[in-house]
């Protein structure tokens, strides 16, 4: 690792202290340098607050040191006037003349535009380093600018032998294939996620909150299929305290205390069009944690990003078989007795 992928490494590390609460923004972290000593880092932490850049340099105790400093940043300064004034003045208007950039920012506003005003300014600009680890930070914020949709994440529990649910219940209570501690895990990814998508039959038979109560952080906004609208009205889905969006096939509901109703076809297409659906509505991601159809159903279309997949210990000998997925192996993990595969799909255009 050379000197430069050092720091970067660095704004790596801090950027992943905004998961969660940077949105519609992306992830960013900076760090300044002066003879090889970091002086000043920062990262962003929510949209309309200060920038990493403008926390990297304001944190600096003496300023005559910026015109022999470095300036790290994960993604390209901003050089628009949106919440925040650009980053891309500030560091000019400091004296730093060295900037390392991991990579350009696909937002239109951006786009280059802050390199080349830190060239125009006489800056020394580098950008590429570690640039498909800055790409990975914000592959959200990547996807859903570059691919206009959502990063789509799948999530299920199977046993030891391949099912996802029991041929029977005896009761409405849910069937949990996973540990306690994955399913805290579960909590945290939707605090880090904009959406959570789940199909009626999963509403209609556990009855789920979807929400972040085991975990501290805020809820996603929750995506109901309910194609005709048959989830009753006294289900947690429509407990009024999370945004919640039900998908109809031409069903409608008055619009009132966080609800919200469009209307898709469900004969083609259902996973490109509930794409288009979040898009429209600026929802960067979204964890589908419906049943088996539902997560055939972007499987299927070629929809979807990362798999997130628990196995169990437990054998429940019939049910509902897991979804049929291809795709590599990003990596694996044990918790407390399951085992958690996170795989990706090759990498291709849709």
């Amino acid at each position: 690792m050379n000197i430069h992928e050092k720091y970067l490494n660095r704004c790596i590390r801090l950027a992943k202290n905004g998961l969660g609460t940077t949105y519609p923004n992306p992830l960013v972290g900076s760090v300044v340098v002066y003879n090889d000593t970091i002086i000043g880092e920062g990262w962003h932490y929510k949209a309309g607050g200060p920038h990493a850049e403008v926390r990297a340099i304001k944190s600096v105790s003496d300023a005559a040191l910026f015109e022999e400093s470095t300036i790290y940043v994960s993604l390209e300064p901003c050089s628009h006037y949106g919440k925040t004034p650009p980053c891309s003045d500030l560091i000019i208007a400091s004296g730093i003349r060295n900037v390392v950039i991991g990579t350009i920012d696909p937002f239109d506003a951006v786009a280059g535009r802050g390199v080349k005003k830190l060239m125009d300014a006489g800056c020394n600009v580098t950008v590429g380093v570690l640039e498909e680890e800055c790409r990975e930070l914000n592959k959200r914020f990547f996807t859903f600018h570059n691919k206009k949709r959502p990063y789509i994440i799948l999530k299920w529990a199977e046993s030891a032998d391949g099912y996802i649910s029991p041929a029977r219940r005896k009761d409405t209570a849910p069937v949990w294939i996973s540990n306690s501690y994955s399913r805290q895990l579960v909590h945290k990814w939707r605090s880090e996620e904009q959406a959570i998508l789940v199909g009626t039959n999963t509403v209609i038979q556990d009855n789920p909150g979807l929400n972040t109560r085991d975990w501290r952080g805020n809820s996603p906004v929750r995506v109901v299929l309910d194609r005709e609208l048959r989830v009753p009205g006294n289900f947690a889905v429509h407990d009024k305290r999370i945004k919640t969006l039900f998908l109809t096939g031409g069903a409608t509901r008055a619009e009132k205390d966080n609800s919200v109703t469009e209307t898709i076809d469900f004969s083609v297409n259902i996973a490109r069009q509930i794409s288009d659906v979040l898009y429209r509505h600026r929802l960067q991601s979204v964890i589908i944690e419906g049943g088996a159809r539902t997560l055939q159903t972007f499987i299927d279309e070629g929809l979807w990003d990362e798999a997130r997949i628990f196995k169990g210990s437990s054998m429940l000998n019939n049910g509902t078989r897991r979804p049929e997925i291809q795709g590599y192996t990003a990596s694996e993990q044990h918790i407390a007795g399951d085992r958690l595969l996170i795989v990706k799909r090759e990498k291709q255009d849709d």
